[in-house]
């Protein structure tokens, strides 16, 4: 297994991080416990020291069971991190009752790296103004968390406002070969690089876009590589980044572990040729796209409150890679009805503001009987 340092705390860190969010389940959506554990078991086996839960994972199971398990080891030899869950604190107290609620489900005496999870612009103020921050450095203070970072999903002027705030022990991104102009993206690898601090990396294969290739473009990788997978090539690319400490994988199979454990265990980057080659499937599937919307934001607000850039994302993200399953969760889900393009009036409003000059509402209209007749199959 390949180990990095943080330098600035001192500590060092298997590159292959187990995400405990996608443990594998049984049909009532529960946890399939002993077939998860010989996961954990089997990664442990093969070196990885680094464990990744949240208040929320599972249903509120993943911290009790991760803990469960990683209690047969001696606890100096993992590191365990978890989030709280910003959402739910409304109260200095409430941040507080969860921790607390958070190291019991854990069963442990201390959480080594602990996370503000999911910050944006609106719950880092929150965070904020509510002394949250200060709490956890008491928490630091008192040895009753190890480390203090974050994990982040907005865009980057917000990143780096709150990664400038103060000097973090680590933060936590969404970084992988498709989304490096995304949310803080590579400029934010490089702002956390430049003030020394440690990134742990998620979504490396974008919830498993870039495991499950079309056929046609990951022959670029079996030319070179035939017996790598797909996810090995997408690990390689951030694991190439030497301010990568940690590459969380979400693994549901044990197929997922050792594909893992064989990429990272004399871990290589990618080379000249290999990179070329990452290049080039980049551009073959952005050139899927159905339209060239860059989630500029200039057409919004919809004055009938249809997201605009969040249904073509959801449309040219199935362009691109073709994930049934995905597109699914996302537009059957996530998407909320008032928000779907079948809310457009056509008044024009859009159009006039895209820089794209993008046919906002012919798009729309595809949209929506595209992705309708691909969830009802």
């Amino acid at each position: 297994m390949d180990y990095r340092k943080m330098d600035n705390i001192g500590v060092n860190t298997s590159l292959l991080g187990f995400g405990c969010m996608r443990f594998p389940t049984l049909e009532n959506g529960k946890i399939n416990e002993p077939e998860a554990e010989k996961m954990l078991d089997t990664a442990f086996a093969g070196g990885v020291n680094y464990y990744d839960t949240a208040y929320v994972y599972h249903d509120g199971a993943s911290e009790a069971f991760t803990g469960r398990v990683l209690n047969k080891y001696d606890r100096k030899s993992y590191m365990v991190a978890t989030k709280l869950p910003c959402w739910e604190v409304k109260t200095l107290a409430d941040a507080s009752r969860l921790f607390e609620e958070q190291l019991k489900r854990l069963d442990k005496d201390y959480i080594d790296f602990y996370l503000l999870h999911s910050l944006g612009k609106d719950s880092w103020k929150k965070m904020v103004d509510l002394g949250v921050i200060e709490f956890c450095e008491k928490l630091k203070a008192e040895g009753r968390i190890r480390h203090f970072g974050f994990s982040f999903h907005d865009d980057y002027p917000v990143f780096e406002e709150i990664v400038s705030f103060r000097t973090w022990d680590f933060c936590q991104i969404q970084l992988n070969y498709m989304d490096t102009e995304e949310q803080a993206g590579m400029k934010g690898y490089l702002l956390a690089e430049k003030l020394g601090i440690p990134v742990i990396v998620m979504e490396p294969v974008k919830g498993s876009s870039l495991a499950n290739l079309p056929d046609d473009i990951s022959r670029v990788f079996r030319n070179l590589r035939p017996d790598a997978t797909a996810a090995s090539w997408a690990l390689r690319w951030v694991g190439s980044l030497p301010n990568a400490k940690v590459i969380l994988s979400g693994m549901t199979t044990m197929e997922h572990v050792t594909d893992n454990l064989k990429t990272f265990t004399y871990f290589k980057p990618l080379n000249k040729e290999e990179k070329k080659a990452v290049e080039e499937v980049t551009k073959s599937l952005q050139s899927r796209v159905n339209n060239g919307c860059t989630s500029c934001r200039y057409c919004m607000p919809c004055p009938f409150g249809v997201d605009i850039p969040g249904n073509f994302h959801i449309w040219n993200g199935y362009g691109i890679y073709q994930n049934v399953g995905a597109v699914k969760w996302e537009w059957g889900t996530e998407m909320a009805d008032a928000s779907k393009a079948k809310n457009c009036t056509e008044c024009g409003v859009c159009e006039d503001a895209c820089p794209q000059r993008l046919h906002i509402r012919d798009d729309l209209k595809k949209v929506q009987s595209g992705l309708d007749a691909l969830c009802a199959k």
